[in-house]
């Protein structure tokens, strides 16, 4: 090389893959603040029942809320999964289904202002119905969006982060029913409604932004089983996937029992502050649990998944044992329980989520989420009625069964194998 050659200048390679795994991430996370913020204003465990009540509906169908919409958005989800894993790109079946929520919760909205009576309860179940359906949808496509497009150690901090935020926002929300009760009204809780269902349709114009790449596809024709006999296959040989359904099903209930405690302080006190204390319990958890949980499902989702099976068991427990010796104790202690119970719920959820999530790719990611939720959902229908059951002769006994059966679940993640 002679002296007066010239001299190439160094270019410095930038990571592509890196940049847009940033804003996939960001973007995503935004996604989820968005449509766990809604989530939380249109809770059924605490809003709806709310406002169900303030309209004269009826108890029997008050009681049918939170089992509709656990289960609807769960059982269809082996027939939605077979339909979804047909196309190479979902990101429109996740908008779709977000649209559908925001509108189904803007109707309950509507449905709520006109209408009174088991009139309005009979019509908001049937938009419930219609959720219910779009939930499992967004369900199966946004576990196959994040892992196409975030990286498998960032997952959990993923819906850690998001939930935090959502729970941190709702939390202020709700100081503005805790602050001045006695002036609240029921146009103050519908406009929860209306701002959930706005959110919805947010997250899905935001949604169009996430770059996805293609992924497996499988035609009609590659499958000559039934949707439930693949399903039964899966389950049958695949021992991992079938360890974790039965650890998921023992541990539900973290979610079962949050109504329960709710009854029990209602039983109490019925002013308006007593909703907006355990609103406040139930976002303050989600604010300062959740991010904390998805750091540390990074590391191990099984050990997460643990510790809040104990705590939540722990928690009904304890609700059990005031129950067993005092008639007269505060809302402020069952609130108290409930916050622990709602930490314990979304170490629980987080966890679960991505455990699933790391245990597959592909179509078989797919598979794991539909039939996984199908099969809690079938389970919850059975355990609804159970608690209901147990519910007619003692609530606090329904929330000792609960909390039995955390500690049998705990048991069985215990013994579960790490994703790798």
């Amino acid at each position: 090389m002679g002296m007066n050659s010239p001299v190439k200048p160094v270019r410095k390679k930038v990571d592509t893959r890196k940049n847009h795994s940033t804003q996939h991430f960001r973007l995503l996370c935004a996604v989820l603040v968005l449509t766990k913020l809604g989530d939380l204003l249109a809770s059924p465990k605490i809003v709806l029942t709310w406002l169900l009540g303030a309209v004269g509906v009826s108890p029997v169908l008050i009681s049918l809320l939170v089992p509709i919409r656990e289960s609807g958005s769960m059982i269809p989800q082996i027939a939605i999964g077979t339909w979804v894993n047909r196309f190479v790109y979902r990101k429109g079946l996740w908008q779709l289904g977000a649209f559908i929520q925001g509108l189904t919760v803007l109707g309950m909205a509507a449905a709520l202002w006109l209408l009174s009576g088991d009139t309005a309860g009979y019509t908001v179940l049937a938009l419930l119905v219609l959720f219910s359906l779009a939930r499992a949808l967004c369900s199966v496509t946004i576990k196959d969006m994040q892992g196409k497009v975030i990286a498998k150690k960032q997952r959990g901090r993923l819906s850690g982060f998001a939930a935090s935020i959502a729970g941190v926002l709702t939390f202020a929300v709700s100081l503005v029913f805790f602050i001045d009760a006695s002036s609240v009204s029921t146009t103050m809780y519908l406009a929860l409604l209306l701002l959930a269902g706005l959110l919805w349709w947010l997250a899905g114009m935001l949604f169009w932004a996430v770059q996805e790449p293609p992924g497996e596809n499988r035609q009609p024709g590659d499958n000559q089983s039934s949707a439930l006999s693949h399903a039964w296959q899966l389950i049958c040989r695949d021992r991992k996937f079938r360890h974790f359904l039965l650890s998921r099903a023992l541990l539900m209930g973290s979610a079962l029992s949050a109504p329960f405690m709710l009854l029990l302080a209602q039983a109490k006190q019925t002013q308006s502050s007593t909703f907006a204390l355990f609103l406040l319990a139930s976002s303050l958890a989600a604010g300062i649990s959740a991010s904390v949980w998805g750091l540390m499902a990074d590391q191990s989702s099984r050990r997460v998944m643990l510790l809040g099976g104990v705590f939540a068991a722990l928690s009904c427990l304890a609700v059990w044992g005031t129950e067993l010796q005092s008639n007269d104790a505060p809302v402020w202690l069952y609130a108290l329980f409930y916050l622990s119970l709602s930490v314990a719920h979304e170490g629980v959820r987080i966890g679960r989520q991505t455990y699933l999530v790391n245990m597959a790719g592909g179509i078989k990611r797919t598979d794991y989420v539909s039939v996984s939720n199908t099969v809690i959902g079938s389970i919850l229908l059975l355990m609804g009625g159970i608690t209901a059951l147990l519910a007619s002769f003692s609530v606090s006994a329904v929330i000792f069964f609960l909390g039995l059966m955390g500690l049998a679940g705990s048991w069985s993640t215990w013994r579960m194998a790490e994703t790798d």
